[in-house]
C-alpha cells in the first residue's frame, strides 16, 4: 500500500492599509495617476432622484495641509464640526 502525500499550500493573508481611516465618513484617496493625496470627508446622506448623495463633503490634501497625519486631524476636526453644528465650517 502506497502512502498519499498531501501538498501543504501556504496560506496568505491579505493586509490592510496602514493609511485606511477607521472613522467613519472619512475615506483616503492615493492616485499617483492625478497627483491626488488626501482624505476625503463625506457627511449626512440625503435622498435624491437618482440615489442617495452626500449633503457635506470635504478634501483634505497631504501637501496643503503639511502630511497625512495634519490633513487626517484636520479631517477629523471638520467631521466633528459638521455632526455638531449641522453645517460646515466657514473657510477662512
Amino acid at each position: 500500500m502506497a502512502t498519499r502525500r498531501t501538498s501543504t499550500r501556504s496560506r496568505t493573508t491579505k493586509t490592510r492599509s496602514r493609511s485606511t481611516s477607521k472613522v467613519p465618513g472619512i475615506s483616503r484617496i492615493d492616485q499617483a495617476s492625478t497627483r491626488t493625496f488626501g482624505w476625503f470627508c463625506r457627511v449626512g446622506y440625503r435622498p435624491t432622484p437618482s440615489g442617495t448623495r452626500p449633503k457635506f463633503t470635504a478634501f483634505f490634501g497631504d501637501a496643503s495641509n503639511g502630511g497625512k497625519k495634519k490633513a487626517f486631524d484636520k479631517a477629523v476636526g471638520w467631521l466633528k464640526t459638521v455632526q455638531r453644528t449641522g453645517r460646515p465650517p466657514k473657510k477662512k
